[in-house]
């Protein structure tokens, strides 16, 4: 009987220590793998740890772009005025800025979704680009156009679809890793597993709203050398201020940064870059109205 109960109790030590081993390999191998997908970005000069390539990015894209268009109402006909609009002002805002010079420049395509409730606009990896028609006409001229299509053509060009699919992937191993290791006690493991979950959300949230600013950074200058006023994205985070006023806010606030955060890191981007005022040649185009 003591010989039983010894060899049981060994046992089950090996088995744990055989867990603890197999969840450290789970992390490493995934350690690994996020660290040596590395490339550098073109057009931002970045180092960045991207899950896909580019040519996978824009298939990923094109393969998405229905069914997210279906959920939203569907996407305006080629001929609608709203939609003429809009392609011709994504297009312009590719040609005229560095945008053009990165390898999405051939794959860029801008669309207006039908639904006249959800105040959103969106990209998708490799170049499909949203905007509703709800946020459209809430916008007041072209350069409020520019400034918000810039912004998700920035999104596009940082690869920030590419980079946050490498941090999930890193994020899962790690979890996996986790409720391998504490597998011993079931309950244990899965409060562990689910506690190891909830900490890589929140690590996704941080860099998804890090990556939004950088959205702006970014959109502000493609309208700039588009010839449009970076000023005008004060006015499209005063639109989405009284949108989101007494409510539940627009979608687009969801996994944006408040708007007034981001009215402050453009005004540091206008007196940095515009330190005696953004000049008379910069303007805000023809009104939408």
């Amino acid at each position: 009987m003591t010989y039983g109960y010894g060899d049981g109790g060994g046992g089950g030590g090996r088995r744990f220590n055989l867990r603890i081993i197999a969840g450290i390999v789970i992390a490493i191998i995934g350690v690994i793998t996020y660290m040596t997908h590395t490339e550098t970005n073109p057009v931002t000069g970045e180092k960045q740890h991207v899950g896909m390539n580019v040519d996978q990015e824009k298939a990923l894209g094109l393969q998405a772009a229905p069914e997210m268009a279906q959920e939203m109402g569907g996407v305006l006909p080629d001929d609608d005025p709203e939609q003429k609009l809009v392609q011709s002002m994504g297009e312009k805002l590719v040609a005229t800025s560095d945008a053009g010079k990165s390898p999405y420049a051939d794959n860029f395509h801008f669309h207006v979704l039908a639904d006249p409730k959800t105040v959103n606009a969106f990209s998708l990896p490799g170049g499909q680009v949203f905007i509703t028609h709800a946020l459209l006409v809430q916008l007041q001229n072209e350069a409020q156009l520019a400034g918000v299509l810039g912004h998700e053509i920035g999104h596009v060009i940082a690869r920030h679809a590419a980079v946050q699919m490498a941090q999930g992937k890193l994020g899962q191993s790690l979890v996996t890793a986790v409720a391998v290791g504490a597998s011993d006690d079931q309950r244990r493991g899965q409060t562990a597993a689910i506690a190891a979950m909830m900490a890589n959300q929140m690590l996704q949230l941080h860099y998804s709203r890090g990556d939004e600013l950088q959205a702006d950074s970014l959109g502000l200058k493609y309208m700039q050398q588009a010839g449009y006023t970076p000023e005008a994205m004060l006015g499209v985070m005063e639109i989405l201020k009284n949108v989101a006023g007494g409510g539940r806010g627009p979608s687009i606030l969801q996994t944006h940064p408040d708007p007034d955060a981001r009215i402050a890191a453009i005004k540091d981007y206008l007196q940095k870059n515009f330190p005696n005022g953004v000049p008379k040649d910069l303007m805000e185009g023809r009104s939408l109205h």
